[in-house]
């Protein structure tokens, strides 16, 4: 022993798991940003090799009747079909930084072929998101409330029975009791002059139709998080101080249940937006949904493959914000 006194402790001190959690999610951004653009690489590389092994191509399935074969041979040199498809994709995708989605089967430009429909759908899958996360927090909280009450079964139930349900089905219902049976909605979307539909009224059946399924998904999230929550030492103190159950619930649970309800959330976007092609279809709804499938029909990569960039950014974006709630959360807790 060198010294008097008692000796200094030189150990540095050991971050606490949810500070150490916090701090990852923190410094990841980019680090996930760049693996999620490198996924959506690889699956733009898939789309165009599997539309490459459809029965067909897009210049026999966009031929006029009665066109020869000269005329097909020809349609198909002036759309680069007689290149090899890694170099088209090559073409494509180094234009794709640039906004340039390229051009349809049919001549027009990707772009201007999705600026009209595009923002029909960001409409209806934003307010069937919205719709969902106000209608999830609210019965997962309500059934928190009463654990393993009368309410709580009925929630789980009924979470678990549309969350069963797929969007067509859902859809399906909603026209035979809301248009065909009452006659209160419109079986169809009519457009108006700007090309959205022609009265709110069109909105409801297609937005009940995507928000029915993920509701019955996201409830269950809540419900869940909101359980797991519920142990926690400084929730547990809470009900014991004597405060009322939705003071305990809004004000020392549902803030640490944020994380794994804003995981579900973003989750359930891909499931939306892929819901809303069906969706579309069924409600002749003027969106991208209708426009992808008739890019399918026609064997149209550039304009499927933009389809796909456009979802998958939508996509990432949330899920970063989903990892942003998580930090955040788990910062504040540490």
């Amino acid at each position: 022993m060198t010294g008097s006194g008692a000796p200094k402790d030189t150990t540095r001190p050991v971050p606490e798991p949810a500070a150490r959690r916090a701090g990852a999610l923190a410094a990841r951004p980019a680090a996930v940003l760049a693996k999620r653009v490198a996924m959506l690489v690889v699956l733009l590389a898939v789309v165009f090799a599997a539309i490459e092994l459809l029965p067909g191509d897009a210049a026999t399935a966009t031929s006029e009747r009665g066109e020869g074969a000269a005329g097909v041979a020809a349609r198909r040199h002036l759309l680069g079909l007689d290149r090899p498809v890694w170099e088209r994709f090559r073409d494509w995708i180094t234009a794709l930084p640039t906004g340039d989605l390229g051009t349809s089967a049919r001549g027009e430009r990707v772009s201007d072929l999705l600026a009209a429909p595009l923002p029909n759908t960001i409409l209806l899958a934003s307010t069937a998101f919205v719709l969902t996360v106000l209608a999830a927090l609210a019965l997962g909280t309500w059934a928190a409330a009463r654990p393993k009450g009368v309410v709580d079964r009925v929630v789980d139930l009924t979470s678990t029975a549309a969350f069963a349900l797929p969007e067509f089905v859902v859809a399906v219902g909603l026209l035979l009791v809301l248009s065909l049976w009452t006659g209160w909605l419109p079986a169809a979307t009519v457009t108006g002059a700007d090309g959205a539909p022609a009265r709110w009224s069109m909105l409801v059946m297609p937005v009940l139709a995507l928000t029915v399924p993920q509701t019955g998904w996201n409830t269950r999230i809540v419900r869940g998080a909101l359980a797991d929550q519920a142990a926690a030492p400084h929730v547990a103190a809470a009900r014991l101080d004597g405060l009322p159950t939705r003071q305990v619930l809004l004000r020392h649970a549902l803030p640490g249940a944020w994380p794994a309800i804003a995981t579900g959330v973003a989750t359930s976007t891909g499931m939306l937006l892929g819901g809303t092609v069906v969706v579309e279809t069924l409600f002749n709804y003027p969106g991208i949904g209708t426009v992808l499938a008739g890019a399918v029909a026609d064997r149209d990569t550039p304009v499927i493959a933009a389809v796909v960039a456009c979802s998958a950014a939508l996509i990432t974006v949330v899920l970063l914000l989903a990892d942003l709630i998580r930090a955040r959360t788990l910062g504040a807790r540490s």
